[in-house]
């Protein structure tokens, strides 16, 4: 075996995942993993440093591109509209490399620790999309509520579009959410 093989983060994660699915998260091991993948424990965590992160691999990239695409934004747009533009852009690009979008969800729903991490993960993107509506020269209150109701509408929106099953687009996915927030907020 090569040691640096090539496809091997990417086994790992399929590995990974049917594992989950089929045992349960709390009842895989790295070492299943691994062997499951063909490769050793040891080649596992070069990879990744935990159980956990093989399902959250390149999540750490979102906070900085949803900042960046804030920041990119209209410099005329009010800061919900700016942020939304940002979601709708960057959901669009993202949707594009996430395989196996739907069994990871059900991964995540069906554990507590899992659930910890994802909550940790929206965490980081709303004070990413907070710390670049500051930059915007938004105050700070209205940015904190722009970051955290932005949060809530990703989530949603992400979750709209995994349970759509390609037949809707993360984009119209989020005008969904967008109307929904909206009317809830009007009272509708």
């Amino acid at each position: 075996m090569a040691r640096w093989d090539p496809g091997a983060e990417e086994r790992l994660k399929r590995a990974a995942l049917e594992l989950f699915l089929e045992r349960g998260y709390d009842n895989v091991t790295v070492t299943h993993i691994a062997e499951r993948a063909g490769l050793t424990r040891r080649s596992y965590f070069r990879y990744f440093p935990d159980k956990r992160e093989v399902l959250f691999a390149g999540s750490e990239r979102l906070p900085p591109a949803l900042a960046e695409a804030v920041l990119a934004a209209d410099p005329d747009a009010a800061p919900l509209a700016a942020v939304l533009d940002a979601l709708a852009r960057v959901g669009a690009q993202l949707v594009e490399y996430l395989d196996g979008a739907t069994e990871r969800r059900a991964v995540i729903d069906a554990s507590p620790e899992l659930q910890e991490r994802e909550r940790t993960k929206a965490a980081a993107i709303t004070e990413a999309i907070r710390d670049a509506l500051l930059q915007r020269q938004v105050d700070a209150g209205t940015a904190g509520l722009v970051a955290q109701l932005a949060t809530v509408a990703w989530d949603n929106a992400f979750r709209r579009w995994i349970g759509a099953r390609g037949e809707a687009g993360f984009g119209s996915c989020l005008d969904a959410v967008t109307d929904d927030l909206r009317a809830a907020l009007a009272g509708a």
